[in-house]
């Protein structure tokens, strides 16, 4: 179980990471209209068409979302999950005893104002 702990850990941190990149590479909504004005490059045109990086980035993202999501739904899940024994971890200890010679110890006495408080 710590070992899918790990993985799940490890492919949630993963996915996060790749979620924040894309997510700063994508265009805002006001980024069309501006374009739509003479303004803005064609640079992301070049490389995935007119409309191709706005689906394959939001389809990424979205996949990314989805994985993040599953792995911390499993995370919370195991993370939750009971171990079979519902005892105590100092029921299971072995039960120490006291060697033979061990002298028990002496009863303190009483403190010498002990006497003097009402209803002792």
């Amino acid at each position: 179980m710590n070992v899918m702990t790990t993985i799940l850990l490890a492919v949630q941190l993963l996915s996060a990471v790749a979620m924040i990149g894309l997510i700063l590479v994508q265009h805002g909504k006001g980024a069309d209209a501006g374009a739509a004005f003479g303004g803005g490059g064609a640079g992301s045109a070049s490389l995935f068409g007119a409309s191709g990086s706005a689906n394959f980035l939001s389809r990424s993202t979205a996949v990314l979302a989805t994985l993040f999501l599953v792995c911390t739904l499993a995370l919370a899940y195991f993370g939750n999950a009971r171990p079979a024994s519902t005892g105590s971890v100092l029921e299971n200890l072995p039960a120490q005893t006291a060697p033979a010679d061990a002298v028990p110890a002496p009863a303190t006495p009483a403190p010498a104002g002990a006497a003097q408080i009402p209803g002792q």
